[in-house]
């Protein structure tokens, strides 16, 4: 059923860059089975857009408050939440 997943745009802030910040955030969506993708900032945030059933993306979401052990997370905002559209991919990567 395509209500049973769900998307979140979200931008984090804090040192989240030049940490593994992107490639935690990668290894852990593929563990958790969640799709998107993810994105440093030029303003040193990280972007990153999750998709898939609403407990992993939570879940995913705890995570990134932690991040790899260099990282300091500020804050994460929530930029778009909405259901998953076809157009949604189905993996995860790291956009340049």
């Amino acid at each position: 059923m395509q209500n049973d997943k769900i998307r979140k745009h979200l931008k984090i802030t804090g040192r989240v860059q030049g940490v593994g910040y992107r490639y935690f955030t990668r290894k852990n969506a593929e563990e958790l089975n969640v799709n998107g993708w993810v994105k440093n900032m030029p303003d040193g945030s990280v972007e990153t857009m999750l998709s898939g059933h609403p407990n992993d993306v939570e879940e995913l979401i705890e995570r990134l408050w932690n991040g790899p052990y260099s990282a300091r997370v500020k804050n994460i905002d929530l930029i778009e939440k909405g259901s998953t559209e076809k157009a949604e991919p189905h993996n995860f990567y790291v956009k340049r």
